[in-house]
C-alpha cells in the first residue's frame, strides 16, 4: 500500500463525502473523517490489498459511524433534521412533504437507500459509489436507477 499521507491525500474527499451522505451532519462528517484515518493508520498492517483502498477505508468509516452512534445513543436517527438553511421561507406543507420523502429514503432496503444517500446527499460520482460498494460503476448506476424508481413507486402509492 502506498504512504498513509498520499492515500489521506487521495481519499480524504471520498469518505468525507461518505460520511457526509451517511450523517448529513458536516461537523460530525468532518470527525469521523479523521477518527476514519486514525484508525486506518493503525490497522494498516493489517491491510492485504483484497479490496480497493477506498472501500477498506469505508468500511473502517462505517464501523466509526456505529462507534459513535453506540456512543450517543440519541442520535441513532441521524438525517432526520432538516437539510435546508433557509427554512424559514418554507412553508409547513413543504417540510412535512420532505420529512416524509426522508422517513421513506430511510425505509427502502440495502442497497437502494445507501447508493441513494451517497449519490445525492454525499455528491459521490457512480464510479466512487461502485469503489465504495465494492462493485462496478454500471452497477451503482442500475442500482440508484432502481432504488429512484421503488422510492418513486412509493411516493406515488401514498399520494
Amino acid at each position: 500500500m502506498q504512504p498513509m499521507d498520499e492515500v489521506y491525500r487521495q481519499y480524504a474527499q471520498t469518505v468525507y463525502r461518505y460520511l457526509l451522505s451517511l450523517t448529513r451532519d458536516a461537523g460530525l462528517a468532518e470527525e469521523l473523517t479523521q477518527e476514519t484515518f486514525y484508525q486506518a493508520i493503525r490497522s494498516s498492517e493489517r491491510y492485504d490489498g483484497s479490496c480497493a483502498v477506498p472501500t477498506w477505508l469505508c468500511a473502517i468509516a462505517k464501523n466509526a459511524l456505529r462507534t459513535y452512534r453506540r456512543a450517543h445513543p440519541a442520535l441513532e436517527e441521524i438525517g432526520e433534521q432538516e437539510l435546508s438553511t433557509d427554512s424559514a421561507e418554507n412553508d409547513a406543507l413543504e417540510a412535512e412533504e420532505r420529512l416524509e420523502l426522508f422517513k421513506r429514503l430511510h425505509g427502502l432496503r440495502e442497497p437502494y437507500r445507501e447508493v441513494l444517500y451517497l449519490r445525492v446527499f454525499g455528491n459521490l460520482s457512480f464510479r466512487e459509489i461502485g469503489e465504495v460498494q465494492g462493485k462496478t460503476e454500471n452497477w451503482a448506476r442500475v442500482t440508484f436507477y432502481r432504488g429512484k424508481e421503488l422510492l418513486r413507486k412509493e411516493v406515488d402509492e401514498h399520494e
